[in-house]
């Protein structure tokens, strides 16, 4: 079938006019979805092309969008084992994987490339115009212990990935890569072992070789085999593979709400951390002689149980003799066998926490403890079976430089601060090992944490998130 010819005259217009309306509608479409997909995320759902390539400036207002970061700190308080208030996340199960995948799209949806190691370590990555330079780093951890409530680790992940945003929709450009992490299992919950991720990040070998070949939890699952569960450690038995070198970033920060109450007594909005304590972990066992609790006479009794007692008390003592307030010493598990009313304990096993700024006055107090285990096991004729430090680190100072920065960015920010230390746990502390590290503290509700009444302010933490973002701005201009 033969179509009639255009005349060359005409021809020509026609082409250049259909063209155009072609491009017209097709944007028209494009922009129209995508404004739907950013509208239903609260983000761009990739970066504006800009013909000046952003601003390598200091951006000059920030603006944070508390109310949909709120909202994703709820929605990921959904992903939980146990009913709200409380949150339930344990490392690998199927809530923890639900959780990671909402994080992995909302680095997505803010334009982040993504990537995870061998254990689940998450990074999101904002490219700098130099991308060469080592990155600056920020994040957190979002496990959560039994029965626990849903900012802990949480701001410092989600208020992460707002304060690149914030950065973004001020059009800052940023030199050095700008990295959040989320960090596998901060919580020694399932497999004993606190900072796990950020551990094996800071290259313990020691570490690496006892998840393949040790690790169990309390159902006897291995490590492996509750990683391979969840996606992870899929034909690799390396685990050096998730070992950073130091310098692979020129700074980490890490934002987190306080876990004690000295920022809302005080009404500061920001805490700049100093120093993260030496902690330290004991496991101990004492077996004596069981017996029926009516029938075996007082004088005659090797009484594991209350050798387990009476070391609880003397934890307390040495931490109070060390006349320091930043001493602490804790027993958090303490369990009798065969754990019946009417039965004497036969055995005991207790775990104790202690920690310390101040390494070589806690391990003083380490040893005290020791010989106090000794010395009550001879009195109570039981046995000492086991006196074991699980881990013993040092503590960690924070950068002076990353301080400095911190303190001018709070105060440009007419922010009230304050110079603190930490005493819990971080993975800051391990980072602090291959980066210079820096930690923000923002106000909690009368310090709660570990608990479902665990509550952070909406203002806190934006307070919290412009004192983050402006401070990665500073530090990838470095």
């Amino acid at each position: 079938m033969a179509y009639p010819r255009l005349a060359p005259s005409s021809s020509l217009p026609f082409l250049l006019l259909s063209l155009i309306c072609s491009l017209v509608s097709a944007q028209a479409y494009e922009d129209a979805t995508i404004k739907t997909m950013e509208d239903f995320s609260g983000y761009p759902l990739h970066e504006r092309n800009d013909p000046f390539g952003g601003s390598s400036s200091l951006p000059t207002s920030l603006s944070v969008d508390g109310d949909s970061l709120q909202r994703q700190i709820d929605e990921l308080s959904t992903f939980s084992d146990t009913p709200a208030p409380s949150v339930t996340r344990i490392l690998y199960s199927d809530k923890d994987v639900l959780a990671r995948r909402y994080i992995k799209n909302l680095m997505g949806l803010s334009g982040l490339s993504v990537r995870e190691d061998a254990v689940g370590n998450i990074f999101g990555r904002w490219d700098g115009y130099e991308p060469g330079l080592p990155a600056v780093a920020t994040g957190s951890h979002i496990d959560a212990i039994p029965y626990s409530g849903k900012y802990d680790g949480v701001v410092g992940v989600l208020g992460a990935i707002e304060a690149l945003n914030v950065l973004k929709r001020s059009g800052f450009r940023p030199k050095r890569s700008l990295e959040v992490i989320l960090f596998t299992s901060e919580e020694p919950t399932r497999f004993g072992i606190s900072c796990l991720g950020s551990r094996l990040l800071a290259g313990s070998k020691v570490l690496a070789e006892a998840l393949k070949k040790t690790t169990v939890d309390g159902q006897n699952i291995s490590f492996v085999d509750a990683a391979r569960y969840a996606g992870y450690m899929k034909g690799e038995d390396d685990l050096s593979n998730v070992f950073l070198n130091s310098g692979n970033y020129s700074a980490f920060l890490e934002l987190h709400i306080e876990q004690g109450p000295i920022l809302e007594a005080e009404g500061l909005s920001i805490g700049i951390v100093t120093a993260i304590a030496a902690p330290a972990s004991i496991k101990v066992d004492f077996e004596g002689n069981g017996g029926h609790a009516g029938a075996a006479l007082m004088p005659n009794r090797n009484d594991a149980g209350l050798a387990a007692a009476e070391l609880a008390l003397a934890v307390e003592k040495h931490v109070l003799d060390s006349g320091s307030i930043d001493t602490v010493g804790t027993v958090g598990i303490l369990e009798l066998h065969p754990g019946a009313i009417n039965s004497i304990p036969s055995k005991s096993h207790l775990e104790i926490d202690t920690r310390d700024i101040d390494e070589k006055r806690r391990n003083e107090v380490i040893e005290k403890i020791h010989q106090s285990a000794v010395a009550i096991a001879k009195k109570r004729s039981v046995s000492l079976t086991e006196f074991r430090i699980v881990n013993q680190d040092p503590p960690a100072l924070s950068d002076k430089s990353i301080v400095k920065a911190m303190e001018d960015t709070s105060k440009e920010l007419n922010l009230p601060h304050k110079l603190m230390i930490s005493r819990a746990y971080h993975d800051s502390l391990f980072m602090a090992r291959i980066s210079p590290m820096g930690m923000l503290f923002i106000p909690c509700f009368k310090g709660y944490s570990h608990k479902p009444e665990e509550y952070a302010a909406s203002q806190d933490i934006a307070n919290g998130v412009k004192v983050l973002a402006l401070t990665l701005a500073k530090l990838s201009l470095d």
